[in-house]
């Protein structure tokens, strides 16, 4: 995990570029037309228990994706594309527990944090954007003219934007109902392990008839696993 700090020098986001595996904006808009010519055709890898919630089971690269409420959720996400090589850099979330993370299967070797980017907000996200595969941000009040300009720059660089705060305009959304966690003995000895969630998720074009499923989150071995069958379309259901 490299922690950058705040600030509007761009001194930290010129560090984040300077590390192995992390790429400058030109090489990665030359990339991503060379790949697909849009920047937006390829997936990056999300485990089995989540990946046939999503469109193409997997990270759509240039999407918007909001995660309502759960750093869990989050890490499930995060989990494989950072196993297969994505680097992810986290900007506004002082409370991001990188020790969670990497229980959960994220690669924190593969992570860059900047707690607090302060007024340059704005600009350290955009530059984020534009070398960088996944960008989370926090929940915080963004307006409809800058989330549309934050979320054409993912489109165009080919990044991934997470948001787990409400985002106008996100292509996907992902929140889960937990439930009670399990791993105690009957005596109050023991560890807390598992603990079943349904995840719901909903969006535009190809995610835009409502699904969920059942999931560990975190699962035996921290990682995400599918609990009680196959995904639900939400549409049958309320019918």
């Amino acid at each position: 995990m490299v922690s950058l700090p705040g600030g509007g020098d761009g001194r930290g986001v010129a560090r984040l570029a300077a590390l192995p595996g992390v790429s400058t904006a030109s090489r990665v808009a030359q990339r991503a037309v060379r790949d697909d010519g849009f920047g937006e055709g390829r997936l990056w890898p999300v485990v089995p228990a989540l990946a046939d919630l999503l469109p193409g089971a997997g990270l759509r690269r240039g999407s918007t994706v909001v995660v309502h409420g759960s750093t869990s959720l989050l890490f499930g996400l995060l989990a494989e594309a950072t196993a297969a090589g994505a680097w992810v850099a986290v900007a506004g979330v002082p409370g991001l527990g990188i020790a969670a993370a990497a229980e959960h299967g994220v690669v924190s070797a593969r992570m860059a944090v900047i707690p607090r980017p302060g007024v340059a907000y704005p600009a350290v996200l955009a530059a984020l954007l534009d070398g960088v595969d996944l960008v989370v941000t926090g929940e915080r009040a963004v307006q409809g003219d800058l989330a549309r300009r934050l979320s054409a720059r993912a489109r165009h660089r080919g990044a991934v934007l997470f948001s787990l705060g409400a985002w106008p305009g996100a292509d996907l959304e992902l929140h889960c109902t937990p439930g009670a966690w399990a791993g105690l003995t009957g005596y109050g000895a023991g560890h807390l392990r598992t603990r079943p969630v349904d995840v719901y998720v909903r969006g535009r074009g190809a995610a835009a008839r409502p699904r969920s499923a059942s999931v560990l989150l975190p699962g035996p071995r921290g990682c995400a696993v599918r609990c009680g069958g196959s995904v639900r379309d939400e549409a049958e259901v309320a019918g």
